[in-house]
């Protein structure tokens, strides 16, 4: 409600030309507020807001801002005013605007941007997408072994305001090698005189740069931590990340999964963002391969005819059978993909996982056959034989999904792929054609057609 109180005075205010009001009431607004009243503007009215915002937060403003939004402003700024943003920012958010910026243009802005900013942005998009050098900071507070209280805290004054943070200090030696860690709280409470060597912290939790973001996530939850040191092969510090960047990466995972588990290519941009055109290219590849394979579904439907001819009766259960194993197997692959993302679950634990698996399909196939046994002598008058028919092939699909479902994720993770990619669709698709089989033979058996 107080954002969207925000934006109606910023409109009135922008419609009536009242720029110094609106320069004050945006330099009152939080930064993240700032940029979201900001993106529910059209793109002209943002530029304008833009250049009216104090000097002060306009970099911090903009790093909160959509990519596109972010790139709209930045190629409409001229090269003084857009280097003055890039030196502002940090090292993380400038090489991300980077990343998504046109060559001809991260050229311009590099030339333009002070000698330390390039090489800090040079040194981040020289890693991996999606690693943890990609993804640190490179502005942070380092002392030195031999440095006493007093010092420590006089160089805090001198580069912290520059830095990501300052609650944690990561101390270093001659080498620039990580050997601890000391807390801002610490350096408060110690004597001046004190040696930083003496009160650091020396077991040191650290990530190194080419570790993949996903576990640095896991790392941060399994520690609790708010930030932590990055360093290269030879343990040298080169940088920090922090928890800000977690909650981003959790957001963007958590939507690459659910993407691929529902059949889609992953893209990085918002919904209303994204054209018709290239939505359709995200989804299309799959629903081509699922359709193909579901073609060998209508073959085995096809290739009984003739049993079905004999007892049309059948026909009107395929689709319950089909639904419920699909529903089985999602039930198995989604807990499977969850426990491999959390690391609870290994490929050595293959065993154990299909046997728990089909202990808790027994249940739950023996527990559906005999309610589906109720109601088909009960409600929908079929023979025993048929109802049989029926609940013996929902006790074998609802085990054969499980068992596939929990199987063909940690299949994915050996081999190098991303579990999500065997979700719910790829599953369905195999388990509706062997409940097919299944289903036909045992009908074949039992009343002899």
């Amino acid at each position: 409600m107080e954002e969207n109180r925000d934006l109606e005075i910023i409109r009135e205010l922008l419609e009536t030309r009242q720029y110094t009001s609106l320069r004050q009431r945006m330099a009152e607004m939080n930064y993240a507020d700032a940029a979201a009243v900001m993106e529910e503007l059209e793109e002209d009215e943002q530029l304008k807001i833009f250049r009216i915002l104090p000097k002060s937060m306009a970099a911090d403003v903009f790093s909160y801002l959509e990519v596109d939004n972010q790139q709209f402003i930045i190629t409409r700024l001229a090269d003084s005013e857009a280097a003055g943003i890039i030196n502002h920012l940090m090292a993380d958010d400038a090489a991300d605007l980077m990343e998504e910026m046109p060559a001809n243009v991260v050229k311009k802005l590099l030339a333009n941007a002070s000698a330390e900013t390039r090489r800090d942005i040079n040194q981040l998009l020289r890693y991996p997408e999606d690693s943890a050098g990609s993804i640190m900071t490179v502005e942070y507070v380092d002392l030195k072994e031999s440095m006493t209280v007093e010092d420590a805290i006089a160089r805090i004054r001198q580069v912290g305001v520059d830095s990501e943070t300052i609650n944690i200090c990561y101390v270093l030696d001659a080498g620039r090698t990580l050997v601890g860690t000391v807390a801002l709280r610490y350096l408060l409470i110690s004597p001046q005189d004190a040696v930083i060597g003496e009160i650091m912290h020396e077991n040191v939790i650290y990530i190194n740069t080419l570790m993949d973001q996903e576990a640095v996530a896991r790392q941060f939850q399994k520690y609790d931590f708010t930030s932590m040191p990055v360093v290269d092969n030879e343990k040298r510090l080169v940088g920090i990340i922090t928890v800000d960047d977690i909650v981003d990466i959790l957001q963007e995972e958590a939507t690459e999964d659910m993407e691929k588990m529902a059949a889609i290519v992953p893209s990085d941009k918002p919904y209303m963002k994204t054209g018709v055109f290239e939505t359709w290219k995200k989804r299309i590849p799959w629903l081509l391969l699922l359709m193909i394979s579901a073609a060998f579904t209508g073959k085995i439907i096809t290739s009984f005819e003739d049993a079905l001819s004999a007892c049309v009766v059948l026909t009107a259960y395929i689709p319950m059978l089909m639904d419920t194993g699909g529903n089985a197997g999602g039930q198995a692959s989604v807990t499977i993909i969850r426990g491999l993302s959390l690391d609870e679950i290994e490929f050595g634990d293959l065993i154990r996982v299909v046997w728990k698996e089909a202990r808790v399909a027994l249940l739950c196939g023996i527990t559906l056959g005999a309610a589906n046994f109720a109601k088909l002598l009960v409600f929908d008058r079929v023979g025993i034989v048929v109802a049989g028919v029926v609940c013996l092939t929902l006790t074998a699909a609802v085990l054969i999904a499980k068992v596939v479902g929990c199987i063909l994720p940690m299949l994915a993770r050996k081999a190098g792929f991303d579990p999500a990619v065997m979700a719910s669709p790829f599953i369905t698709t195999i388990v509706d054609a062997l409940s097919l089989l299944i289903y036909f033979r045992i009908a074949a058996v039992m009343l002899h057609i």
